[in-house]
């Protein structure tokens, strides 16, 4: 795990906005992982400025989010079919077609949950899994206490994220109580991670992560083990680090 500092939650959207940029200037035709949380949101935001003066295109890239609200169809206001639409396909020039997420609407969502595993697999798996971590420390909607070989599953979202994303929502009655989510192995399988946390909220969390032992308890410290992830940190992010001075302070 390679953990870059910065000063400022503009500088990490800007290093995270050049590795993807660089990352699909080599590989075009990359299969993406992608994220929804309003860490994205700034993210993508810079990515469609980058489009749209002609720094990067979308048009080879395959995608597949790392989850879905169950009950939310893709074309519900709140779903994240519709924030990626809105957020990153529609303003590039991005197939849609390739954009994938899982189905919330579906009859059944553990087949759901099967279905996209296997259309991942299908894709070749994912060359570069962008990620978020919960205050909790999930990562996708993989909840503290989440099997660490996990496959896409359908989970019981915990009160606290649910809590965290009621913003989106009229009341936190109406957040969904179950998603559709990217296992654990699942993304540890993408060949490469790239996990931003910005703000003093998130510094408990990536401490765990980083420094703290791989565990249930915080399931985005399987990352640990991942080969090639990299973790972006703003300095308040990173301010509950015992060892904060033994990692890139800056660009490396």
């Amino acid at each position: 795990m390679k953990v870059c500092i910065l000063p400022q939650p503009a500088e990490v959207i800007d290093y995270a906005a050049d590795l993807l940029v660089d990352h699909l200037a080599v590989m075009p035709d990359t299969v993406l992982g992608l994220a929804t949380g309003q860490t994205m949101v700034p993210l993508y935001d810079e990515l469609v400025r980058r489009y749209r003066d002609g720094l990067v295109s979308f048009a080879g890239v395959t995608s597949f989010n790392l989850d879905e609200y169950i009950g939310l169809g893709p074309d519900h206001p709140r779903s994240f079919h519709a924030f990626m639409a809105t957020a990153l396909f529609t303003p590039t020039d991005m197939d849609i077609q390739r954009g994938h997420l899982p189905r919330g609407d579906a009859p059944d969502p553990a087949a759901e949950a099967l279905r996209y595993e296997a259309m991942i697999r299908a894709a070749g798996g994912i060359d570069l899994q962008l990620l978020g971590i919960g205050k909790n420390g999930h990562i996708g909607f993989n909840e503290p206490g989440s099997r660490l070989a996990s496959r896409t599953c359908v989970k019981a979202l915990a009160a606290s994220t649910r809590a965290a994303n009621q913003l989106l929502f009229h009341s936190e009655d109406d957040v969904p109580r179950f998603a559709i989510t990217m296992g654990i192995a699942t993304i540890l399988d993408a060949r490469r991670c790239l996990l931003l946390a910005t703000g003093r909220a998130k510094a408990a969390a990536v401490a765990a992560m980083i420094e703290g032992p791989v565990s249930t308890g915080c399931p985005a410290s399987a990352l640990q083990g991942h080969r090639y992830a990299t973790v972006l940190l703003d300095a308040a992010a990173a301010s509950d680090l015992r060892h904060g001075g033994d990692y890139h302070l800056e660009r490396p």
